[in-house]
């Protein structure tokens, strides 16, 4: 996995709309799912999301703070066994 986007995240959508690769998705009214996640399987470690953010919410794994390293596992969920296996 390259980037996390965080519980920081207001879903302001900003992201979504400069990954190159399409690895950013959401799904709208499930609250078990809050934020925007990232492909870790898409993700090509760009950064244009980690800079487009408004709300500071996305990190490279390596440089995640301590308090959001649960939102890793996540991310990694969203993908396995969440809304986001049917995405890929």
């Amino acid at each position: 996995m390259a980037y996390v986007i965080t519980s920081l995240c207001e879903r302001a959508g900003d992201c979504a709309f400069v990954c190159p690769v399409d690895a950013i998705h959401s799904v709208e009214g499930n609250d078990a799912w809050p934020y925007y996640y990232i492909s870790p399987e898409l993700c090509i470690e760009c950064g244009a999301c980690a800079a487009e953010c408004p709300n500071e919410a996305i990190f490279h794994e390596d440089d995640i703070p301590d308090e959001y390293t649960d939102d890793i596992e996540k991310n990694e969920e969203f993908f396995d066994s969440g809304p986001g296996a049917d995405l890929i």
